[in-house]
């Protein structure tokens, strides 16, 4: 049996007769993946803004009663800790190894921090909309200016930490994260705008009431979003957008080729997948060129630049398929 890698030794050792592609390395350490390192300094910096731009909405919102400030308040809090862990993660995520045993590195660090983020956001969801049924039918009085001044102070943050994340999102799981929050706090920093104005002009203060209740279910089913798309990645599903029957017929298409199994393809983290896969050759294929090009065609028609590929000769009884 010859097994050709695509220049992966994963923990050190050779794939078995001999390796091809020139370029043998631990995964940890290589650059994919480092996106949000990338956006470290703009993370940090939006990090500060909201931290300080939320002890003053808290202050606020206690002083005025306003329980659609303080449900912003919470989802800034959760602002706060979305960019606070993704910070952490790509830190983490950056770390090189030392003891020889961490193959994959820290990149899943920042697939974590998305599904902390997912529950916090999801338990943030619930307690606003559970204060805000039990404030239903009592009496309760709001300043609807500082009410005013703070949400849009709270607009302006967030839009700047919009600016700072944008380019970020996409790039790295847990830089989304962060900029989904800031992008739902700035919608609920608008709602909150329209019901201090409502509030001033009324008098009614049920529609501070009922805004609280808007953010709360606006916040949940986006936390249910974020961990799901975490777990996916946690579970090793495919990658989202990648069609596991159209990569095996592409590979069963390469001359030389004549049967493909052990197909396995995931992401390690945001930006950063990854393929197993056995080839079975013909007699008289050359497996070194059946090699070059299933890493050519992963890499440029289907985005797989870490591919570990074991090329086997069809006479060979050896392998013997996993069912996993």
């Amino acid at each position: 049996m010859t097994m050709l890698g695509h220049g992966h030794s994963h923990g050190g050792h050779e794939q078995g007769g001999h390796e091809q592609g020139g370029h043998a390395h631990n995964l940890a350490g290589t650059a994919a993946g480092r996106g949000a390192a990338r956006h470290r300094p703009r993370l940090a910096a939006a990090f500060g803004l909201v931290v300080a731009f939320l002890v003053v909405e808290l202050v606020t919102a206690w002083w005025s009663g306003s329980l659609a400030l303080l449900s912003d308040a919470v989802h800034m809090l959760t602002d706060a800790a979305a960019l606070g862990m993704a910070l952490v993660a790509t830190r983490l995520a950056d770390r090189r190894d030392t003891t020889g045993r961490r193959t994959f590195g820290w990149y899943r660090a920042e697939v974590l921090a998305s599904l902390a983020v997912a529950a916090l956001m999801l338990v943030t969801g619930v307690y606003v909309v559970v204060t805000a049924i039990a404030r239903i039918g009592t009496a309760a009085e709001v300043a609807s200016i500082p009410m005013l001044v703070v949400a849009a102070l709270g607009l302006a943050v967030n839009v700047l930490s919009m600016l700072l994340l944008r380019a970020g999102s996409t790039e790295s799981l847990s830089v989304r994260a962060a900029y989904q929050e800031v992008v739902a706090d700035a919608v609920g920093s608008v709602g909150v705008l329209v019901a201090a104005v409502l509030i001033g002009l009324t008098g009614q203060v049920w529609i501070d009431t009922a805004a609280a209740l808007a953010l709360g279910a606006f916040i949940a089913p986006r936390a249910v979003r974020l961990g799901r798309d975490a777990l996916h990645v946690l579970f090793e599903h495919a990658p989202a957008g990648m069609d596991v029957d159209a990569i095996t017929a592409d590979l069963a298409g390469i001359e030389g080729v004549c049967d493909v199994h052990d197909l396995h393809l995931w992401s390690l983290t945001s930006g950063m997948d990854v393929a197993t896969v056995h080839l079975v050759t013909a007699t008289g294929a050359d497996a070194h060129a059946v090699l070059d090009r299933a890493r050519e065609l992963l890499r440029g028609r289907h985005g797989i630049a870490h591919a570990t590929l074991q090329v086997e000769p069809v006479t060979h009884t050896g392998c013997r398929e996993i069912d996993w």
